[in-house]
């Protein structure tokens, strides 16, 4: 009889280390984002094509942003080039719609949801935690909503969203290799705030 094969997230047993942690420096993983490259010229028909999809004026030009739309956040990764996050579709359904609606401009999607992993970091001090170990000033006058580098955090490349405007909940993307790594520095960075005097 053949084996089932069931998805593991890169973090899936560390539940529990991450309910440890204090709440002024939560860290949860969300796993199984669905996750796109896509590849379009962002003057073309193919570009209105996909913000039309994703529920978006339009696909952001600007580098380190990111717009979210009805369906979707569209994340700005080059000249050409975006990641897509969306938590409500399926990988192969939309890389599909995308090839359809964009195919014929020169336009290519894949479907990258296993290359990284989504932790969630909220509370009081994740800015402080976050400093320890990024040198983006992350201060939220300047780190706010729209706002998506690609950047170091300790020793992994990650993409770094703010989820607000008071530096209290963001979006870190890891690629999956780099999970645990990252992980256990965000523990080990947000104990401190645990420590009673």
């Amino acid at each position: 009889m053949a084996e089932t094969l069931v998805a593991r997230s890169p973090l899936q047993d560390w539940q529990s280390r991450f309910e440890a942690l204090p709440m002024s420096a939560r860290v949860t993983e969300e796993p199984f984002v669905t996750m796109i490259d896509l590849w379009v010229d962002p003057t073309g028909p193919g570009a209105a094509a996909a913000a039309e999809i994703f529920g978006i004026a339009s696909l952001p030009t600007t580098a380190s942003t990111a717009v979210t739309g009805a369906n979707a956040t569209v994340i700005w990764m080059g000249p050409q080039e975006w990641l897509v996050l969306a938590g409500n579709r399926a990988g192969e359904e939309l890389e599909a719609q995308l090839r359809d609606a964009i195919g014929e401009h020169g336009g290519a999607a894949v479907d990258v949801s296993a290359q990284r992993t989504s932790l969630r970091l909220r509370g009081s001090n994740a800015r402080a935690v976050l400093a320890k170990g990024c040198s983006l000033d992350l201060h939220p006058a300047v780190f706010g909503l729209g706002a998506a580098p690609q950047t170091m955090l300790a020793l992994a490349g990650v993409v770094l969203i703010p989820l607000d405007d008071n530096g209290t909940d963001y979006r870190v993307l890891v690629r999956s290799s780099f999970a645990r790594y990252l992980a256990d520095w965000l523990i080990d960075a947000a104990e401190e705030f645990g420590v009673r005097w």
